[in-house]
């Protein structure tokens, strides 16, 4: 966990893949537990630390995490997700598309269903019983010998959204194999990151802007290096 910002109210992080961010069945520490022991250390914290998590990452993906110190932040911090105030850009690594980049835009839009049991989302051109939207932009800003390097905004925070969608186009995401992607990562990850949140401060209302290291295995910085002309997003 790197700290990227913090004040009374939020905690950003830099999660690395692998990290969880809450509890599950592993009974693995989270994120959120090493992120109560920070704060309990520096600000000498007598008893429980207070911390809520507005939203989640996928264990296997890594960037920014918000997380709240207060209850007042984190109800508003909720709200400001649910709303789509939180502007988010990830990055992916696919298999190399044809052509050249040329970040130019463009929409996806699918219904998402989702199979607690197989814990996975299907896309859908249509909507379906249970169905939920899902839209994102995407845009191709690199491309290596074997590999695309795309930039996404959501628009919908849904399940697995990034995976899927890409998936339902023919692109899924490096190390994904669970979306269809011929291998695994060596470390277990997907080549999925969340590289930066911008957003009103729920309490004091400054702006916030936040960006996460990139990844360092290959071939994020080959991809990274080669931005065809384009400035990243922040």
């Amino acid at each position: 966990m790197t700290v990227l910002y913090e004040d009374n109210h939020l905690l950003l992080v830099s999660k690395a893949p692998g990290e969880i961010v809450q509890g599950d069945k592993t009974g693995d520490t989270t994120l959120a537990d090493t992120a109560r022991a920070y704060i309990k250390e520096k600000y000498h914290k007598p008893g429980e630390v207070f911390l809520g998590l507005p939203h989640r990452l996928d264990r296997p993906v890594g960037g920014v995490v918000v997380l709240a110190r207060t209850s007042k932040a984190l109800t508003r911090m909720t709200t400001l997700f649910r709303d789509g105030k939180v502007r988010k850009t990830y990055y992916a690594v696919v298999a190399r598309m044809d052509g050249e980049a040329d970040a130019q835009w463009h929409t996806l839009e699918h219904y998402l269903t989702r199979n607690e049991r197989q814990n996975k989302s299907y896309a859908h051109a249509t909507e379906r019983p249970g169905s939920k939207r899902a839209v994102l932009d995407y845009r191709r800003v690199a491309d290596g010998e074997r590999y695309s390097l795309l930039e996404i905004r959501l628009h919908t925070g849904r399940h697995h959204q990034i995976r899927c969608q890409l998936a339902a186009i023919g692109h899924p995401i490096k190390g994904d194999l669970k979306y269809g992607a011929p291998r695994s990562n060596p470390d277990g990850s997907i080549s999925l990151h969340a590289r930066s949140v911008s957003f009103e401060h729920p309490v004091s209302h400054v702006q916030v802007d936040v960006s996460a290291p990139w990844p360092q295995a290959e071939p994020w910085p080959s991809l990274v290096g080669a931005l065809a002309g384009v400035s990243p997003s922040e």
